[in-house]
């Protein structure tokens, strides 16, 4: 499968594994290159493999899915460090896991996706993932961010927005609330591909990696509250 999505699947249940994999495979446009079963083995196939889309479970053994989104982030900041990755992940999850998800999302995961998902919405995911984009599931990804939007910013968090132009911030506030570039631009009476590019400036300066770093910004900022309302 030459110039295929290359995946990384890490959950401690081999049938998951299994069948995960069967669906991902069937178009050839994606590959499995490896499994892991808890989390330090994953840290081991990332090295081995370089993956550019890793599919990873929260609860695992040994090491859950947190202290491998932790080791990641400590390697993306470190870039001197000759192990440095920047691989992306998709968290696994089931409606039961609010908490740990929101975590993964600070932590820096590109999205999640649950469980039951479909095949068709599966290789989509990662297909929207590999080309650098977030994974905003809408009403699942909404519920989590607003469900636990009120747990307050973490210290500083608000002074992150200082170096911003009022049009940064009034395209955060947009992207907070789940527009797309094209309702953005309509809704600032910008065309998509200005609004694209307030995204990517907004990307760069914040530090973030993509739309769904900056939906968790705008919420821990308190530019977006639960409810959409800014």
């Amino acid at each position: 499968m030459n110039g295929a999505t290359r995946v990384l699947l890490v959950d401690d249940q081999e049938l998951v594994r299994a069948g995960v994999r069967a669906l991902l495979e069937r178009d050839g446009d994606i590959e499995v290159v490896a499994e892991a079963g808890d989390g330090r083995g994953a840290l081991v196939e990332i090295d081995r493999f370089r993956p550019e889309v890793v599919l990873l479970d929260l609860q695992m053994p040994v090491m859950d899915g947190l202290g491998v989104l932790r080791e990641l982030e400590r390697r993306r900041v470190d870039t001197s460090g000759r192990r440095h990755v920047d691989t992306r992940v998709v968290v696994l999850t089931t409606f039961g896991e609010d908490d740990n998800v929101f975590s993964a999302l600070r932590l820096g995961a590109a999205g999640f996706l649950l469980k039951d998902a479909g095949p068709r919405e599966l290789r989509e995911a990662v297909r929207t993932v590999a080309a650098g984009e977030g994974l905003l599931s809408p009403g699942v990804t909404r519920r989590v961010i607003e469900r636990l939007a009120g747990t307050g910013p973490p210290p500083g968090a608000g002074e992150r927005l200082d170096g911003l132009t009022p049009r940064e911030r009034e395209v955060l506030g947009l992207v907070g609330r789940g527009l797309t570039n094209q309702e953005i631009g309509a809704e600032l009476h910008l065309s998509p591909a200005t609004a694209r590019t307030h995204v990517g400036r907004l990307l760069a300066k914040l530090g973030v990696r993509d739309r769904v770093g900056l939906v968790v910004l705008a919420y821990e900022t308190g530019l977006v509250r639960a409810g959409g309302n800014r």
